[in-house]
């Protein structure tokens, strides 16, 4: 078996409560993993997966896509002997190509004969008398040559891999964001879920004004956004009624504000009969009229309970960089238009009146429908190894 050797990186600032942040990450993992043959053990500082070489890639793609882990290295391991070390070296550095390398050692042990300094010196002299036409390069290597030593194993590992940083997904409690199937409200969401919020989805659709297309569209994103925790609950709310009665009774150039503040009274409800502590979302200040300052202060009016938005202070090119890089852009971009764009009217309210929004909301029985929609919301579970959506859609 081989050992994958993890860093903790922000964790290790935690005091008192290190250990149930680590208890989270261990847990996180083991979940993805099942089913695959490896043991898990942690120590003060690390994390160990003892696994074989065939489910390599398979552990690489969980923890490439776990936050809490700062670094990982894939090690070989051998006895705590020099003799052993430098044969480990040998056998294993061809695997990697490169003409420069620097060698780095810790000793853990101190009843090993030499010192951290000793050893890199006499594994490099070893290195360069046997793996011809390589040079020694201390400021940028090719390949880091990284051995530590402990007092019964030792560990052999080149070039680390980075991990996603940020705490376990559910060392923070349950919190519900709007997912829309654009491009920012997942991105907002995986930004979250960094942070070790356990997160929830809330879609609103407005049939037949929305399409099926549309909730298979935000199905999807789930699913990516999946890969990053254990399951995702995703809540469909039907906003078809209360969409077309603030059609028919407010102004049309506040219809986008009314239609947020509604939405932010069904979240807030959500949040109270499921335990949740915060909604997020991926308004971005000043992007389009209903997220300007005014307009988000008069939408906000109608929550007490905190709207965390992690894009606020992002530009586009910024949101989209993010979403290429957790594979969310290209779903986003399809064109299926949610209820927040099939009506979006022609001049929409830059700086809304509160009194105004009131006045118009009051035109209406908005307090029945929405209890009406939160009584009938459908919830699907959703993990990154679903296929088949045709009973979703």
């Amino acid at each position: 078996m081989k050992v994958i050797l993890i860093r903790y990186g922000e964790l290790s600032t935690k005091k008192d409560n290190r250990g149930f942040f680590i208890n989270t990450l261990r847990k996180n993992i083991s979940y993805k993993l099942n089913g695959i043959d490896a043991k898990i053990s942690t120590d003060n500082g690390h994390m160990y997966i003892r696994f074989y070489d065939n489910d390599l890639n398979k552990i690489k793609d969980v923890l490439d896509h776990t936050f809490g882990i700062l670094e990982y290295d894939i090690c070989s391991v051998c006895k705590s002997v020099e003799e052993d070390i430098f044969s480990t070296v040998l056998n294993t550095i061809n695997d990697n190509s490169f003409n420069t390398f620097k060698v780095e050692t810790k000793r853990s042990y101190k009843g090993f004969t030499l010192n951290s300094m000793e050893m890199s010196r006499k594994l490099g002299s070893y290195i360069l008398k046997n793996v011809k036409g390589k040079s020694v390069d201390v400021h940028n290597p090719d390949l880091r040559v990284c051995v530590e030593i402990r007092e019964k194993e030792s560990f052999v590992y080149y070039n680390s891999y980075k991990g996603l940083g940020g705490y376990p997904v559910g060392v923070q409690p349950k919190a519900f964001a709007m997912l829309s199937g654009g491009i920012d409200s997942p991105v907002a969401a995986y930004l979250a879920m960094k942070r070790g919020i356990s997160v929830s989805f809330v879609y609103f659709e407005a049939l037949p004004h929305t399409s099926l297309n549309a909730r298979e569209k935000v199905i999807n994103l789930t699913k990516k956004l999946a890969k990053y925790s254990q399951s995702i609950d995703l809540h469909i709310v039907n906003f078809t009624e209360i969409q077309e009665e603030i059609y028919k009774n407010a102004d049309n150039s506040y219809t986008i504000t009314i239609m947020r503040r509604m939405m932010y009274r069904i979240m807030e409800e959500i949040l109270r009969r499921n335990r949740g502590y915060a909604i997020i979302n991926g308004e971005s200040i000043g992007q389009v009229a209903s997220q300007t300052l005014k307009s988000i202060s008069v939408v906000n009016n109608v929550t007490n309970v905190p709207v965390i938005r992690p894009v606020a202070c992002l530009d586009k090119l910024e949101i989209i960089d993010i979403a290429r890089k957790i594979d969310t852009y290209d779903i986003s971009i399809l064109p299926y238009e949610d209820c927040c764009t099939v009506f979006v009217p022609k001049h929409p309210v830059i700086n809304p009146s509160l009194d105004k929004a009131i006045e118009y909301e009051n035109r209406f029985d908005y307090n029945s429908l929405i209890k009406k929609a939160v009584d009938n919301i459908y919830t699907i579970k959703i993990t990154d190894n679903d296929h088949d959506f045709d009973n979703l859609i």
